[in-house]
């Protein structure tokens, strides 16, 4: 439950004397009548003291509704007369001692229950509990020994008073303290409850409502009688009043006294601590003061993963209106507060995204292999099935909950790893930092914030390490990203996002206010971080691109569809060194949410995207992985598309299809050093009129595939293994290469894995070892191209293997397609990529060999 704290804006004056009157320039307010509560003590500036109200705190603030600067209005000393000015500082102090005492006194009479409560524990009949006793007077006894050790400096002080006297630094230290109040703060609405609870047993209920509080020495009246609630109270009034009082001793200090530098400094840390407890409706207001007296607020943040050490790390990080601080989430105790440790901050005026060494500037990121990642995937979509398996079960909950802790660990680990663009931030004085990010689109909006915010006119700072701890703790109030994005931190009733394929035609953009070199890129969401899916060609020398470029992108629990738009860079010298960097300019970003009722309608949803004055036009449809993993076979079979292997083959009087051995040449020829060839999508448009040309078996077919760009001929033959009518290694066999490559035995694997491939028909199998000595061939290249055997295994495994429509229909009343398809992938990469690794398999030799068990493994 949100705790609110609000500032007082009220304060009474503490002293009668006429000549000696004072109060403090902009407050106004009520208070107890004639300054005394009803237990004798003097009143604090609050609204209401009644204890079952919720107590409402903040920064004090002036008439305007901003938080007053540290350093208070000149000319304040009465007629600028320095000895009188001095007297007023001694009453002032003199009012606080007393109220000091007064508040001593009250923490002992809180603290008086506290050792015969403890003393029960040990009997057969507690009162409460240690950990009940302990919540309830959770660092009261810390707080009270701060105050005594503060009254017993002060004292002499004031009762030697002369015009060398000095107190700043008692304030100071005492200011330098309030870490403790923070911590009673945390834990105060804890202790509240658990005093009303603990009031059912009556002799509780009695002592806690008659607590005797000593009154000051020189009273006439020896004790008052209070409730726990009102004192428990107490000291969320006292850090008001403390910083209350400092602007008064301030206004009454010439500014060349000793004490005017330590006094201005307890007062911007009180303030700083008064802020950081006080959370209005919206968070982001929240505000601690800055060097300048203004508003600190909380501009944006988010979870981001560091590289420091040579290893990744995640962090939270803050952006302030005047500095970016990093932190880390702290592991507390069972039932704590989450808390965040700072690691660094670096003020805006001091920030740059320059480096003056060069060298500096290209960190070695170390990025793991894609097929880890892969693989990765597929685990946590085992993991995601297997609960929604045991969730129906009717004793599942306990393992659901193992299963979830170790979902958020892989999750957590795909997180860390999978970002890869640079994101370097320096301090002018010489530090510099690096985040990785998944996507080029969040690295645009966190530099152009902080670009934002140092339009004004920002001053460095240095924070005190007390400030820092308060303004690191007011994070875990402020923030508006509350969790890691995972999977495992949503809640059961949220969206699980689309599975399937999203195609999406990019039409055309206006908007450019001169021409350039302008193209797009697509983006999803997956596991938590954003994935480039697709890329248009570049418009050449235009402020209207007219793209009309169709791609096919695959959504793994996807809610978004990002569209970015770039200008393309033709300027080798400007080209970054690492090989994550972007440099093309982005000219617009924008975003839009997937909503399942819209796009999983069979027709085309178009839609307008809006970005910095740019409108990119797109429409879009879904297709979903349970009608994906069906095969429909062509109705003409005078194509090669839908149709069954050996009938094309023996059409073509070929023992490998036409389109395939073109395919794979063309790809060989000018593909083989492309990054990311057979992962990265064609246009879906070009792959439609390869499909076309080769269903018609069109006389410019050669033409056409040495014109069109290599991503669609590669996808081209994806299409084809994935529309033929059963996968390319038959339904027949599916079962058998599932047990076969889970066999742990290597011989036992390798006569089973041989003879299933013997058991295809032939030109099946002389397809699929073509295909398999051209991703060998690909493979080699995988310094250029980025596609290891593993790789291209996750790229086609699920191609080639799929479960027949009566196993999907069989298991359908068990689970979802869906949850098949996640079950089975894995052990469809495994199979392609254990023939990937297998020495070269030749059709005659495979064969001529025998084997003595049948494919009923």
């Amino acid at each position: 439950m949100a705790f609110y704290f609000k500032a007082v804006c009220v304060i009474r004056t503490f002293l009668s004397s006429d000549d000696f009157n004072y109060n403090t320039d902009g407050y106004e307010g009520d208070g107890a009548e004639d300054g005394k509560s009803q237990d004798g003590s003097e009143t604090l500036p609050y609204i209401d003291e009644s204890p079952t109200m919720s107590p409402q705190l903040c920064a004090p603030q002036g008439p305007d509704g901003e938080a007053v600067s540290p350093t208070p209005p000149e000319g304040l000393l009465p007629g600028g007369d320095t000895e009188k000015g001095l007297e007023m500082k001694k009453l002032v102090l003199s009012g606080f001692l007393a109220s000091e005492e007064i508040y001593i006194n009250q923490l002992e009479a809180l603290l008086l229950p506290m050792r015969p409560l403890k003393a029960t524990t040990t009997t057969s009949q507690p009162i409460l509990t240690i950990q009940q006793i302990d919540t309830i007077f959770y660092k009261i006894q810390d707080i009270s020994e701060i105050h005594k050790e503060f009254y017993d400096a002060l004292l002499p002080n004031i009762q030697q008073w002369d015009e060398k006297v000095t107190v700043g630094h008692l304030f100071q230290k005492l200011a330098s303290q309030l870490g403790v109040y923070k911590a009673f703060v945390d834990n105060y609405k804890v202790a509240l409850d658990t005093v009303k609870c603990s009031q059912t047993n009556v002799q509780l209920q009695k002592i806690f409502e008659n607590l005797k509080v000593k009154g000051p020495k020189d009273s006439k009246d020896c004790t008052t009688t209070v409730s726990m609630e009102a004192l428990l109270y107490k000291p969320i009034d006292r850090v008001t009043r403390s910083t209350l009082v400092l602007h008064d001793l301030l206004k009454h200090t010439p500014k060349d006294h000793p004490d005017f530098p330590l006094l201005q400094d307890a007062l911007r840390i009180s303030q700083n601590f008064l802020s950081s407890i006080n959370e209005e409706i919206d968070p982001r207001r929240t505000a601690v003061t800055t060097p300048k007296g203004e508003a600190r607020q909380l501009v944006k943040d988010g979870f981001l993963v560091e590289v420091s050490e040579n290893s990744r790390k995640l962090r939270h990080v803050f952006l302030f209106t005047d500095l970016l601080l990093c932190a880390k989430m702290k592991k507390t105790s069972v039932g704590r507060h989450q808390q965040y440790e700072c690691k660094w901050y670096i003020p805006l005026a001091d920030l740059t995204f320059q480096t003056l060494d060069d060298s500096d500037s290209c960190h070695s990121i170390q990025v793991l292999p894609e097929h880890e990642i892969e693989e990765m995937k597929i685990k946590i979509s085992v993991l995601k099935s297997e609960i929604q398996k045991e969730k129906k079960a009717p004793k599942g909950q306990s393992r659901v909950e193992r299963l979830r802790k170790k979902m958020n660990e892989q999750e957590s680990w795909l997180l860390l790893h999978s970002p890869t663009i640079p994101f370097r931030i320096h301090n002018k004085h010489g530090k510099s930092f690096l985040f990785l990010l998944s996507s080029d689109y969040e690295r645009s909006e966190w530099r152009e914030s902080i670009q934002k915010l140092q339009k004004k006119d920002l001053q460095t700072c240095v924070l005190s390490s007390v400030e820092l701890q308060v303004l690191t703790s007011s994070c875990f109030k402020l923030r508006t990203v509350h969790n890691i994005p995972v999977t495992s931190n949503k809640d059961d009733e949220e969206t699980p996002g689309l599975y399937g394929f999203l195609h999406v035609i990019v039409h055309s953009a206006k908007g450019f206010k001169e021409s350039a070199n302008l193209y797009c890129t697509l983006e999803v969401d997956s596991y938590g971080y954003f994935v480039s899916k697709a890329k248009t060609r570049v418009f050449r020398d235009t402020a209207e691109p007219q793209w009309n470029e169709e791609f096919e992108i695959e959504l793994e629990g996807s809610q978004y569809l990002r569209i970015l738009c770039y200008e393309k860079c033709y300027d080798k010298s400007m080209l970054n060194k690492d090989d994550n960097e972007i440099v093309d300019k982005i000219m617009g970003k924008g975003q839009v949410q997937l909503d399942p009722q819209t796009v999983q309608s069979k027709n085309w949803h178009m839609d307008v995207i809006e970005m910095n004055g740019i409108k990119v036009e797109f429409s879009m449809k879904f297709t979903s992985r349970d009608l994906s993993l069906k095969r429909t076979p062509s109705k003409k079979q005078s194509g090669v598309f839908g149709v069954k292997i050996n009938v094309v083959t023996k059409r073509e009087r070929s023992k490998v299809p036409y389109i395939v051995r073109q395919c794979i040449e063309e790809v060989e020829k000018r593909g083989i050093d492309e990054v990311g060839i057979y992962r990265i999508s064609g246009v879906a448009t070009d792959i439609q009129a390869l499909k076309i040309a080769f269903d018609t078996n069109t006389k410019d077919i050669l033409m056409m595939l040495s014109d069109m760009d290599i991503n669609a001929i590669a996808g081209t033959l994806k299409l084809y293994f994935r529309e033929l009518p059963e996968p390319l290694l038959t339904d027949r066999l599916y079962p058998a290469f599932m047990e076969g490559i889970a066999l742990s035995d290597p011989a036992a694997k390798e006569n089973c894995m041989m003879h299933l491939l013997r058991s295809l028909p032939d030109p099946n199998l002389m397809t699929f070892l073509t295909l398999l000595e051209h991703l060998k061939r690909v493979a080699e290249k995988e310094p250029i191209n980025k596609m290891s055997l593993h790789n291209l295994a996750t790229v086609f495994g699920p191609t080639l293997l799929r479960p027949s429509e009566a196993e999907i229909t069989k298991a359908q009343h068990i689970t979802s397609a869906s949850d098949i398809w996640s079950h089975d992938v894995m052990a469809q990469v495994q199979v392609l990529l254990y023939y990937l690794q297998h020495s070269p398999i030749s059709f005659a030799e495979l064969k001529r060999n025998t084997l003595y068990f049948s494919t009923d493994v």
